[in-house]
């Protein structure tokens, strides 16, 4: 019955993720669906994407959480961590447990203890041969990962691909650039608006991004209109 009901909720994640693609989409919304997905489907405790831009530097695109944001963030600036290794190499990283990585990342083994994660899963996000990012996924116990939890992680890691360069902008390089330079930058506008509002409100960064994206939906409007609009102060949140 577990089985079955797993079953389900795995197809209508993969509807829901479909239907939004049909039409105009919110790209960074659908992003966040899809690593609330990911959390959801997998048993896990955090996930996140990263992107690289145009100059090959990863960069946090979507978490769902503020520790894992910080542990990505770090990876990030230091280039150094399983995630960035998946991106490198373009294959899964598994990492069952993070404690017993010795000394091949001893910053990330560092950030990750802080936020209390155990594992890590990173799933790379591919197109035609070319490496564009990375979907990690974290635990707060150690173990590995199921070959069924393994197919669903890198199918949401292929739909977010999807998501972000569609079928007929990846032919051109030049648009594929322009596209992920433009989800890169729409991610700066909404981090500084998370700021403002959790300034402002005295509400954690995780609160404040709960509004921003409650009011985009309510209002039909895409997160970087609204990032812009509490930026501009034409909205308060």
């Amino acid at each position: 019955m577990e089985s079955t009901t797993r079953a389900g909720r795995v197809s209508a994640a993969f509807v829901r993720i479909a239907d939004t693609l049909i039409d105009e989409y919110d790209v960074l919304d659908l992003l966040h669906t899809l690593v609330d997905e990911c959390v959801d489907l997998l048993d896990a405790t955090a996930a996140g994407l990263m992107l690289a831009g145009p100059d090959g530097v990863l960069q946090v695109l979507a978490s769902t959480s503020e520790e894992s944001h910080l542990v990505e963030v770090l990876q990030q600036e230091t280039g150094a961590g399983p995630c960035v290794e998946c991106y490198v190499t373009g294959v899964p990283v598994t990492i069952r447990d993070i404690a017993g990585t010795g000394d091949r990342w001893p910053e990330f083994k560092q950030a990750a203890a802080a936020q209390g994660f155990r594992s890590v899963h990173a799933f790379p996000m591919r197109v035609r041969g070319r490496t564009i990012g990375a979907m990690n996924l974290f635990r707060t116990d150690t173990g590995e990962l199921s070959a069924e939890d393994i197919a669903i992680g890198q199918a949401l890691a292929d739909v977010s691909t999807i998501s972000i360069l569609q079928e007929r902008t990846i032919r051109e390089s030049a648009v594929v650039n322009d596209q992920l330079q433009r989800a890169l930058n729409s991610r700066i506008l909404i981090e500084q608006a998370k700021g403002m509002i959790s300034h402002i409100s005295t509400v954690d960064t995780n609160e404040a991004f709960q509004r921003l994206r409650s009011h985009a939906r309510a209002h039909n409007t895409s997160l970087r209109d609204t990032a812009e609009a509490v930026l501009n102060r034409t909205l308060t949140l």
